[in-house]
């Protein structure tokens, strides 16, 4: 069941939206304007953001502009009143995926919701979020913000496994067998090496995870929440 957030200061409108989504099998949340999103967004994975433009506190530009920093894959559909060109180029600009002006049909709204979520799952197949870094497998690249960190293989494989499953711990047996292959004929201080030049090049980068030592155990990722 995909997730989606709602964020609009009309009741009616919310209460609109919801109705068709739900019957359609989604699930909704919630929040009234810019900065109420973000904290949601923080505490809950949604698949999809629904985006007024004219709310207080922080508006859908701005919140736009936001989401595309931390979440680079996610669609983001703009319901708003604003049907000039010129709002919907910006919209587009700040990494909006699409515009529907209101008053708008639910149905198609809903239509739209399910394009772009087949569009995202097939994108995102490959690829995994974590805090504000983004692991593409397609390409053997972290992404954070503007910056594109082509990884090595290995060492990618890793952290794709590491960050696949946040808070679990991997021993190095483990780790071996799915990344390196039941046939490697190292030994388990290969993950170690790696670990630590995963370490090494993500420090100073600001990245909202750490890889930590459970010692006698193995190793586990931890997303960082702010």
């Amino acid at each position: 069941m995909a997730n989606i957030l709602i964020v609009d200061d009309d009741p009616d409108i919310l209460e609109l939206i919801r109705f068709y989504l739900h019957r359609d099998g989604f699930k909704v949340n919630h929040a009234s304007n810019g900065v109420e999103a973000i904290e949601r967004l923080r505490e809950e994975k949604m698949d999809l953001v629904i985006v007024d433009i004219m709310m207080p506190q922080m508006d859908g530009w701005d919140l736009c502009r936001a989401l595309r920093a931390d979440f680079h894959e996610m669609p983001i559909l703009m319901v708003t009143a604003k049907g000039e060109t010129e709002h919907k180029i910006k919209s587009f600009n700040l990494g909006a995926d699409d515009y529907l002006v209101k008053p708008f049909d639910p149905i198609e709204l809903v239509a739209r919701v399910k394009l772009h979520l087949k569009r995202y799952h097939i994108q995102s197949s490959m690829k995994v979020q974590v805090g504000n870094v983004l692991l593409d497998k397609n390409r053997y690249e972290a992404v954070i913000g503007s910056i594109q960190l082509s990884l090595p293989l290995r060492e990618f494989d890793l952290l794709y496994k590491l960050a696949s499953y946040p808070g679990k711990i991997f021993t190095r047996n483990d780790l071996i067998e799915q990344v390196w292959g039941a046939y490697f004929e190292g030994d388990d201080r290969t993950v170690d090496v790696h670990i630590k030049r995963l370490r090494d090049r993500f420090a100073g980068l600001n990245c909202a995870f750490t890889i930590e030592t459970k010692r006698g155990l193995g190793y586990k990722l931890e997303e960082q929440r702010t």
